[in-house]
Parts: structure tokens; C-alpha cells; sequence
């Protein structure tokens, strides 16, 4: 079974930067979709960015020109760059594999553990 495994979460300054990797294991990512998904407390889950197995990339209103998402499949690694960094990007972060980017958050197949990202001076 893919298991998932985000890492790269901490506390950081607004208008910093921060760079969180998803890590799998257990099969390749190659063929799957991954995505970023971010939830804050009261707020819904939503999804940040994500990538397709081809390499294509999405990315919601709120984090485009700022954050960049990226596969390597030799290392069977998707991270998710984030500059210029707000506070309201405050949010526990998720990534998830899925057959395609387009579906909803809760049919995304496989999830890791999330890691905290808080934006604060």
C-alpha cells in the first residue's frame, strides 16, 4: 500500500518562505496524481495545488505566483514551495495521491499525517 509522509512544517515570518515534501513509500508515485491540501481551524479543506502524473499543475486563486509545486520520481518526492507567505496560509498541510487531480478532497485515495505551517510575526 502508498504510504505518505509530509515533513517541512514549522513557524514562519510572513513574507517568508517554506518548502514541504511529501515522501512515499510503499509503491511509486509515478502514476498517480498528488495533491497539497491545507486546513484551517473553523475553515473548510481545501486544496492548495496539486500535479498529475504527466506533470501538469493546478493551483487555487489564493496561493497562484506564490506557491510552486514539483514531482521528482527518482526520489518519489512531491514538494510544495511556498513564498511570500501570509498569514492566512496558517494551516495544518496534507498531500494526497489520487488517480487525477479533479475529484474531491474525500475521494483522494491516500493521505499523510499533515504537517503544521503557521505564519507569524
Amino acid at each position: 500500500q502508498l504510504q505518505l509522509v509530509e515533513s517541512g512544517g514549522g513557524l514562519v515570518q510572513p513574507g517568508g518562505s517554506l518548502t514541504l515534501s511529501c515522501a512515499a513509500s510503499g509503491s511509486t508515485l509515478d502514476y498517480y496524481a498528488v495533491g497539497w491540501f491545507r486546513q484551517a481551524p473553523g475553515q473548510e479543506r481545501d486544496r492548495v495545488s496539486c500535479v498529475t502524473s504527466n506533470g501538469r499543475t493546478v493551483y487555487a486563486d489564493a496561493v497562484k505566483g506564490r506557491f510552486t509545486i514539483s514531482r521528482d520520481n527518482a526520489k518519489n518526492t512531491v514538494d510544495l514551495r511556498m513564498n511570500s507567505l501570509k498569514p492566512e496560509d496558517t494551516a495544518v498541510y496534507y498531500c494526497a495521491a489520487s488517480r487525477e487531480c479533479e475529484i474531491l478532497w474525500w475521494d483522494y485515495n491516500y493521505w499523510g499525517q499533515g504537517t503544521q505551517v503557521a505564519v507569524s510575526s
